[in-house]
């Protein structure tokens, strides 16, 4: 039986690198229904597309499916919101075809409180201003997701859990912490200039729920490291689920089952 939720909220999936989990997240909204879908940016990985990327049958499929909920009446409404990475979008916003909208910014009207949704790349002063630098940063994170990737297979064949070096190397440098506790404040400046009572952002890799000087930081996290969707449920409480553990649950419930029916 599938959960369902008011509101899902995915970003930073970045199709097009071999880092992308497009099967992971298929399979997620497969168990998974809602409402509204949000894809908060850097769905596809445009810069990487543009250079060593490689676009994967799992990636169309993902689109597939996406596109599949609005045309079966599965999903009331998809909203796509740009970010720094799919940035090639700025070409044709805003789009809308039937309940499918492409938009920069959206604000979503929540059970309790006014959110205002954005990737947060326009926030971040190297991304906005100093492009060549975060693609600069692009190519050290793309070979950390490399390394990971690979001692990553290496733990799997000696029986080991998923151990994610890149989060541990942006926890452990002070720099990094900074940077991500400035980025919180400003987008909580965001919500309060819009009179939001909420953010909802992605981007920086990190899924957070937090109250900030009265403003409740939602952060969706990723679909490379994290593997974290934020959901919305009746009642407009917030959630983080990661992928990790709700599989774990998801395979023993049908442990459980085939146990029960034996």
């Amino acid at each position: 039986m599938k959960a369902f939720y008011k509101t899902i909220v995915l970003s930073d999936i970045h199709l097009g690198i071999k880092a992308s989990k497009a099967k992971e997240v298929v399979h997620f909204l497969k168990h998974h229904k809602c409402e509204t879908l949000i894809l908060n940016g850097d769905i596809i990985d445009g810069w990487q597309l543009r250079k060593s990327g490689k676009w994967k049958k799992q990636h169309s499929n993902f689109f597939k499916y996406v596109i599949n909920l609005i045309a079966k009446a599965k999903c009331d409404e998809i909203i796509y919101l740009r970010g720094n990475h799919d940035d090639f979008l700025d070409e044709i916003l805003p789009f809308s075809l039937a309940n499918f909208k492409i938009k920069r910014h959206h604000v979503h009207y929540g059970v309790n409180k006014k959110y205002f949704v954005t990737h947060g790349d326009i926030f971040d002063n190297v991304t906005t201003k100093l492009k060549w630098i975060a693609k600069l940063g692009d190519v050290g994170y793309t070979f950390l997701l490399w390394l990971n990737r690979h001692y990553n297979n290496y733990r799997e064949r000696k029986g080991l859990p998923y151990y994610s070096l890149s989060q541990v190397v942006k926890a452990k440098v002070k720099s990094a912490v900074s940077f991500i506790s400035d980025y919180e404040q400003e987008l909580v400046k965001v919500a309060q200039a819009r009179r939001c009572g909420g953010i909802i952002c992605g981007h920086i890799h990190q899924p957070a729920i937090k109250n900030i000087d009265g403003i409740e930081y939602l952060n969706s996290g990723d679909w490379v490291e994290s593997l974290t969707a934020l959901v919305e449920d009746k009642e407009g409480v917030w959630s983080i689920i990661y992928y990790s553990e709700w599989l774990e649950k998801h395979e023993q419930q049908k442990i459980n089952q085939l146990s029960k029916s034996a």
